[in-house]
């Protein structure tokens, strides 16, 4: 992401709307409100999603947005250690968020600031191990709204469905579009599936069990818990609780530990001397 022309206007509104569907504030007794930090490298400069790794215990995925090469960073969660894995036969039109489903990585090219692509992407392939430089063989998932254009820099994918919900940042408040498994190469449609009682929205995240997920804005992290058999829809028609969250100076990032033993944020650098990770571990 790369303007922030209508921050201040989205997060008043955010301010505005959430106070709707506020639920307790239960889960700032369950993790630390003060996190660990940790220096990022600084190679990574624009970090607009990050994945918890399965494979390679101890680190993160992180993804750049548009204008950067295909490529992820392999992250340790102390910041010590940075590996580059390059993406080949593929385009970053304008990545926005990365997720870990199953032993798959998804890649969200879902950014359009100027409203001005057709169509979007996901990328699909297996997590690689931290010994492999190079990911050659990736599935591409392509789809449209059955709306028209929208920009988007979040996302989940059901692990019970695989179903991708995918939820638009300029939109106030946000909205939540459903790609419906299984989906193909081309012709796919995102179907609109609700409404979120804020925006702009710029990261989301599932626990592995599904059953925890966070939405991100630029202010704050709303979290939900699912009953079983609950889609992801009719989760957030329901009552969320806030966590712990020192705003970051463009955090576009979150992602839930695999253990579910906390959570990780991190920002684009943005005026800032230098980019930070931050984890919330659980009390």
């Amino acid at each position: 992401m790369k303007k922030l022309g209508k921050f201040v206007v989205g997060c008043m509104c955010l301010f505005l709307l959430s106070c709707s569907k506020k639920d307790s504030e239960a889960p700032l007794q369950t993790f630390h409100e003060s996190p660990l930090i940790t220096p990022v490298p600084a190679a990574i400069i624009e970090a607009s999603g990050i994945a918890e790794s399965k494979i390679n215990p101890g680190f993160l995925w992180v993804q750049e947005d548009q204008n950067n090469p295909t490529q992820l960073y392999l992250l340790a969660h102390d910041g010590k250690t940075v590996r580059t894995i390059s993406l080949k036969g593929i385009t970053n039109q304008d990545w926005e968020d990365i997720a870990l489903s199953g032993n798959d990585l998804y890649l969200a090219d879902i950014g359009d600031n100027n409203k001005a692509f057709t169509s979007y992407t996901f990328y699909k392939f297996p997590e690689p191990p931290a010994s492999q430089d190079t990911v050659r063989n990736i599935e591409e998932i392509h789809f449209r709204y059955a709306d028209g254009v929208h920009n988007a820099e979040a996302f989940l994918i059901d692990p019970e469905s695989r179903d991708i919900y995918i939820f638009t940042k300029s939109d106030v408040p946000a909205k939540i579009y459903k790609l419906a498994y299984p989906y193909h190469q081309n012709n796919n449609i995102a179907e609109l599936a609700g409404v979120l009682p804020y925006g702009p929205v710029v990261s989301a995240a599932i626990s592995v069990d599904g059953m925890g997920i966070i939405i991100k804005t630029y202010l704050n992290l709303f979290y939900y818990t699912r009953a079983v058999k609950e889609s992801i829809a009719q989760v957030l028609q329901k009552s969320y609780t806030t966590l712990p969250y020192i705003v970051e100076p463009q955090g576009e990032a979150v992602t839930i530990a695999l253990h579910n033993e906390g959570y990780f944020t991190l920002s684009e650098k943005a005026g800032a001397s230098e980019v930070k990770l931050y984890f919330y571990k659980k009390r």
